[in-house]
């Protein structure tokens, strides 16, 4: 298992950016790098800007490890949690849950645990269902299609 504790400032992505980076070079995954980076990434915005609320005093850390069929990581903070179940549907009001979605539609799993300081996504990587695939380009167009406001 590979580990990454980067202070709570946005400007510190890029690591992440370069850490899946050698992640996806290690396990010779690198056609899964757009899918891993739009969530992790996702994931450690959020807890540096929701969980640690910036406080660069707290950190965050990503860990990698295989799974079953696939590669996991976990994204843990040091901030107060949230109550995750309040986020089950997606997308929300207002642009508010658009990283949660963006989580659980790339992620082939998002299991949330410790009060929502941490996020475990798994990714398969033995090959994706034709099913699964073509629900995900389903529920991109549907969440990006133009929204008709009734005047």
């Amino acid at each position: 298992m590979e580990r990454i504790v980067i202070q709570s400032n946005v400007s510190n992505l890029v690591q992440i950016e370069q850490f899946l980076d050698t992640v996806c070079d290690t396990m010779n995954i690198h056609n899964y790098y757009a899918t891993i980076s739009m969530a992790v990434l996702q994931a450690v915005e959020n807890a540096i800007v929701h969980g640690n609320k910036s406080d660069e005093n707290k950190v965050v850390s990503i860990k990698y490890s295989k799974c079953r069929g696939g590669i996991a990581f976990v994204v843990e903070d040091e901030g107060d949690g949230f109550n995750y179940k309040d986020y089950a549907g997606f997308p929300m009001e207002s642009g508010v849950g658009e990283g949660m979605f963006l989580m659980k539609t790339l992620a082939d799993s998002c299991v949330f645990s410790k009060g929502g300081r941490r996020v475990r996504l798994e990714f398969m990587i033995q090959g994706i269902e034709q099913a699964r695939s073509l629900e995900r380009v389903a529920t991109f167009r549907h969440f990006f299609e133009p929204k008709k406001i009734n005047v």
